[in-house]
């Protein structure tokens, strides 16, 4: 059998292994280790060690741990939750005001903690109950927060921006100056669409009772100086150094990490618990990401060595659609599998397929790296199998029903869908602001 058969086995062996409910970073190991044998030989533990070395020594690997820890410091210490109470009344006399909360906060969170899981989780506590008290419409809030909580994955400090960069060779600080106008224009859909239907139609979200907004505005300005300012200088500061190469994303994440614990002593929400559980979830998502890394890494090494790549490229090539339909068969295939699989697997195995082949079709590598990104995020919001949403159904209430979130969740793809559109035929979306910083 010619080996480019036996590396699209590896994709049938891989799939077949995670249905069996297996770890994704051993199945990945397993595959890559059993075929790699049969292309290698023994030579495949050597290979082993070789590739897990290659991976631990990224420069940039320290940095997912540090931006963890800095997300999960003002997650416990209750920040978020301030804050959202403080937004909640400035925008309370909207129609759909907790709705606009929402996605506000959800997008300030991503911007302190660049992963899926936790601003789904806490909004999921926080927000949705206020909501079903006030007989939001149940569809219109869980979609709400799914959207906006799934917004990680690319508004800096994405920690799949900054994987991303490293697999496919690409600097990390532009992939950052890339992905902020895509991630507020994604926002800006969200709270258009919410607004848009709440004004004309009241009852799926009614303003905030207007005794529940009456603070004195000197208050409410010293409220937001206190609760929004420093959060919001804290990210700008760390992105910033990075953006305009003041400090590498490593040293950046660090500065963010201590400012987080100084915030949290500042507005006196530190707790010695907080410290030791945001240490604990730091390592524990950290592990798992790395295990993830290093199993991908040997799946890929083997396929590629296969000639799994070479058959990518021949196979794209011969199709007679175009680079827009290439690149739309490419984002497709991540959004159906970002329904099943996790997205850092999805990541680690594909990225390094599929970076060497873009030059041959002319597609910019830092335009596909965001494009890639919105088609993680639309897998992780598409049923009826998006983790996301089974992190949302796990916190809710009672009443909330699996079917009322695949309904209002719906709406919120064709919102991915316009905006995934908009960014591959108007690139500059993507483009104009790394070409502005880095001339």
């Amino acid at each position: 059998m010619e080996s480019q058969y036996l590396a699209l086995l590896m994709f049938v062996a891989l799939l077949a292994g995670i249905m069996t409910g297996f770890p994704v970073f051993a199945v990945l190991m397993g595959v890559g280790l059993v075929f790699g044998f049969l292309f290698w030989g023994p030579m495949v533990l050597d290979q082993m060690v070789s590739r897990a070395f290659w991976v631990m020594m990224s420069d940039s690997l320290p940095a997912v741990p540090l931006f963890l820890f800095m997300g999960y410091i003002l997650e416990r210490a209750k920040i978020i939750d301030k804050l959202f109470d403080v937004l909640l009344i400035v925008f309370g006399a909207f129609r759909g005001s907790l709705l606009i909360t929402t996605i506000v906060v959800n997008t300030i969170f991503a911007a302190a903690v660049g992963i899926v899981g936790a601003p789904v989780t806490v909004m999921g506590l926080l927000a949705l109950p206020p909501m079903l008290r006030r007989a939001y419409d149940k569809s219109l809030a869980t979609g709400a927060i799914l959207a906006s909580g799934t917004l990680g994955i690319l508004i800096p400090p994405s920690i799949y921006l900054i994987f991303y960069g490293p697999i496919a060779n690409l600097s990390i600080a532009r992939l950052f100056a890339a992905a902020f106008i895509p991630g507020f224009l994604f926002s800006g859909l969200y709270l258009a669409y919410v607004s848009i239907r709440c004004y004309f139609q009241p009852h799926l979200g009614p303003a905030l009772p207007k005794e529940e907004r009456a603070v004195p505005i000197g208050r409410l300005l010293w409220l937001l100086l206190i609760r929004l300012a420093p959060v919001a200088f804290l990210v700008l500061a760390v992105l910033g150094s990075i953006l305009f190469g003041v400090a590498a994303p490593t040293e950046a994440a660090a500065v963010g990490g201590v400012g987080a614990i100084v915030l949290s002593i500042a507005t006196r929400n530190f707790r010695w618990a907080y410290l030791k559980e945001s240490v604990l979830m730091t390592m524990r998502t950290s592990s798992m990401i790395l295990l993830l890394l290093v199993g991908a890494s040997l799946f890929t090494g083997a396929f590629l060595a296969l000639g799994g790549g070479n058959l990518i490229k021949e196979t794209l090539l011969g199709l007679p659609i175009g680079t827009l339909g290439i690149v739309a068969i490419m984002l497709a295939v991540i959004c159906v599998l970002g329904m099943f699989l996790d997205g850092f697997g999805i990541m680690f195995i594909f990225v390094p397929v599929l970076s060497p082949v873009l030059p041959s079709f002319g597609i910019d590598p830092i335009w596909f790296a965001i494009l890639f990104n919105l088609a993680l995020q639309t897998g992780f919001l598409s049923p009826p199998f998006a983790i996301s949403i089974f992190f949302l159904k796990a916190v809710s209430p009672p009443e909330v029903l699996l079917t009322d979130i695949y309904k209002g969740v719906i709406p919120f793809i064709v919102l991915q869908i316009i905006g995934i559109a908009l960014c591959v035929f108007f690139p500059k979306i993507i483009l104009i602001l790394p070409s502005l910083i880095y001339r």
